[in-house]
């Protein structure tokens, strides 16, 4: 018997059984073709997460941020300075001859009266000795410069010391040349004193200088405390906030929210709904420290301080007050 076609048959029959079981296992495609990738054989929208023809589980994300209600505010522009305590009246002491000061019986601080001996200056020289001539106060009032030391040498163009009014003092400071166009009496300053920590003393502008000094390039400027206190004393330093214009009529914003794109300036508000961040173009005006003049936004709109770095125009945001 020939098995020729026997083996023949068998063969035919096991491959017919290899491709059905490879047909089953292939992925599913168009015309259900092995290896072709899935399109019209599977049913779309219905069933699969994201909708039809939406990418699986996309949706917009919440962008959270910080908001604040634009309001409208005075910017105080200011200089800062430095300047010394003294007494507004004051006269220095000079002896009326030469030679070497033999002793002095005051000191920084010491009340004197008019007619006072202040010091007593030995005008004698090698060979030849002279009756002391004292130095008398002219003024009653406080000496509030050091007496020249015992042993020094002076002329009468020399000062011993300097006799002050301790109860009226006045605030010396000087400013550059830059910042002198708005500076004039009535202007009000912030004093800060070292000893007081950050105790503030109020002061006001009583003298500004008709000149400016060429060397320095710098304005004296004169102030008045507005309260007498004890506890200032003359020949303190000072640190002083000198304001001198207002800016108002605009809405503020703090500086760090404004977002800049080539010359255009913008900031983010927030929609009626509370849902969104829309962008609005600003023209910016002046801006004193961390605040500025943000024309185009009204006053009362509730504008993104924090988080607009990420933001685009219409974001949906979730909003921190």
């Amino acid at each position: 018997m020939n098995k020729k076609p026997i083996v023949i048959i068998s063969l035919c029959v096991v491959a017919i059984a290899v491709t059905f079981i490879y047909i089953k296992k292939a992925p599913s495609g168009k015309g259900g073709m092995p290896g072709a990738p899935a399109g019209k054989g599977m049913p779309a929208g219905k069933g699969m997460p994201g909708g039809k023809g939406s990418p699986m589980g996309a949706a917009e994300t919440l962008v959270t941020v910080k908001t604040q209600e634009a309001k409208k505010a005075v910017l105080h522009d200011y200089v800062n300075t430095n300047g010394e305590i003294e007494s507004k009246s004051s006269v220095a002491v000079f002896p009326d001859i030469g030679g070497k000061v033999y002793q002095n019986f005051v000191g920084l601080g010491s009340v004197v009266k008019k007619g006072d001996v202040i010091a007593e200056i030995d005008p004698s020289e090698p060979g030849a000795y002279y009756t002391h001539s004292k130095v008398f106060a002219p003024v009653s009032g406080t000496i509030i410069a050091s007496v020249v030391e015992a042993g020094t040498k002076v002329s009468t163009q020399s000062v011993i010391t300097t006799i002050g009014d301790v109860s009226n003092l006045q605030l010396k400071v000087k400013i550059v040349e830059r910042y002198v166009a708005n500076i004039k009496k009535g202007l009000k300053a912030k004093v800060m004193l070292d000893a007081y920590g950050d105790e503030i003393f109020e002061a006001t502008v009583v003298k500004v200088s008709p000149v400016l000094d060429q060397n320095s390039r710098t304005k004296e400027v004169v102030l008045d405390f507005d309260r007498k206190d004890e506890r200032i004393n003359a020949g303190m330093f000072a640190k002083v906030t000198l304001y001198t214009v207002d800016y108002s009529g605009l809405v503020t914003v703090p500086s760090s929210c404004v977002v800049t794109k080539g010359k255009h300036n913008y900031v983010f508000v927030v929609s009626e709904d509370g849902k969104k961040a829309m962008k609005k173009e600003v023209v910016l005006g002046r801006s004193v420290d961390n605040l500025v003049q943000a024309e185009g936004i009204e006053e009362g709109e509730r504008i993104v301080v924090e988080g607009m770095s990420v933001l685009t125009d219409g974001s949906l945001i979730r909003e921190i007050k």
